[in-house]
C-alpha cells in the first residue's frame, strides 16, 4: 500500500513539474516574442531616423547647390574663352555636382548598411532559453528515472 501511495505522490509531482514547465515555457515564449517585437521596432525606428536625416540633408544641400550652381556657371562662363559656347560651363558644373551627389548617396547608403537590423539581443536570449529548456528537460528525465 505504501508503494501505491509513493507512485501516486511521484506521479502528481511529475505532473505538477510538467504543468509548471509548460506554463513557464509558454510565458517565456510570450515574453521573448514581446522582446523581439520591441527590438525590431527600435531597429526600424533607428533606420527610419537615418533615412529621414539623409533625405532632409539632401534637400537642404540641393537648395544650396542650386544657388551656388548658378553662380558657378556664370563664373565659369566668364573664365572660358569667348569662342566657347555658354552651355559648356553649365555642362562642366553639372558634371562636378553629379559626382558630388553620387558620393553623398554612397555615404548615405553606407550609413543604412552600418545599422544592423538583426535583433541581436533577442537571438541571444532565445539561445539562452533553448539551453535552459534543454537543462530542464534533462532534469525532468533524471527525475523520472
Amino acid at each position: 500500500m505504501d508503494t501505491q501511495h509513493e507512485s501516486t505522490t511521484q506521479g502528481s509531482s511529475v505532473g505538477t513539474l510538467l504543468t509548471t514547465l509548460t506554463r513557464e515555457l509558454t510565458g517565456l515564449v510570450r515574453n521573448e516574442a514581446e522582446l523581439a517585437k520591441a527590438e525590431v521596432s527600435e531597429k526600424t525606428h533607428q533606420a527610419l531616423t537615418a533615412i529621414a536625416a539623409i533625405a532632409i540633408a539632401g534637400a537642404v544641400i540641393f537648395a544650396g547647390f542650386l544657388v551656388l550652381l548658378a553662380a558657378a556657371v556664370f563664373l565659369l562662363n566668364d573664365l572660358l574663352p569667348p569662342e566657347m559656347t555658354p552651355w559648356l560651363s553649365a555642362v562642366i558644373v553639372g558634371a562636378v555636382v553629379a559626382l558630388i551627389g553620387m558620393i553623398m548617396l554612397g555615404t548615405g547608403l553606407n550609413r543604412i548598411k552600418a545599422q544592423s537590423l538583426a535583433p541581436r539581443r533577442t537571438l541571444q536570449s532565445l539561445k539562452d532559453d533553448k539551453a535552459l529548456a534543454d537543462e530542464h528537460r534533462r532534469h525532468v528525465k533524471e527525475e523520472l528515472k
